[in-house]
């Protein structure tokens, strides 16, 4: 009842204001004033005040406000867990290559030592044939390589 009471004051409060300013001729001010002095009436009107003040002052509601606020901070809690995971996993992966299993063997590497094939190698490698004695090992990988384009 006085929050319905408080918001009709400031309603009326407003539309006389924005009377003032329309007889200082200032009539776009004047709409704006009216236009905000007209919402908590129509708030009134719509119930939304007694709903809200009836949610202010109730207990169930509070203790629903608390609910929320524990998910959220679970779902912050969690997804900050999991970053830091990922920031381990992304540094471990920075240290070397390892194996995809415990029981694969370590990266495939050229006879000289070389990677096979590493971001620039793919494009000397591309018109090249290869050589005479060597291994046919790489060949279904040229063949990937070369259907997209690489």
């Amino acid at each position: 009842m006085i929050a319905e009471t408080i918001c009709a004051a400031v309603s009326a409060a407003g539309l006389g204001i924005a009377a003032v300013a329309a007889y200082r001729k200032r009539f776009l001010t004047a709409a704006r004033i009216a236009a905000y002095a007209l919402v908590p009436l129509g708030l009134v009107l719509t119930g939304v005040v007694e709903w809200a003040a009836g949610t202010v002052f109730s207990p169930a509601a509070w203790v629903g406000v608390g609910l929320l606020g524990a998910a959220w901070g679970l779902f912050t809690t969690t997804r900050a867990v999991e970053r830091r995971r990922l920031a381990r996993a992304s540094a471990e992966d920075a240290a070397g290559p390892r194996p995809v299993a415990p029981s694969a063997s370590a990266p495939a590497v050229g006879r000289a030592g070389r990677p096979a094939a590493g971001p620039g190698g793919a494009a000397k490698a591309k018109g090249k044939q290869p050589a005479a004695g060597t291994d046919d090992d790489f060949s279904d990988i040229e063949a990937i390589l070369k259907k997209h384009g690489i």
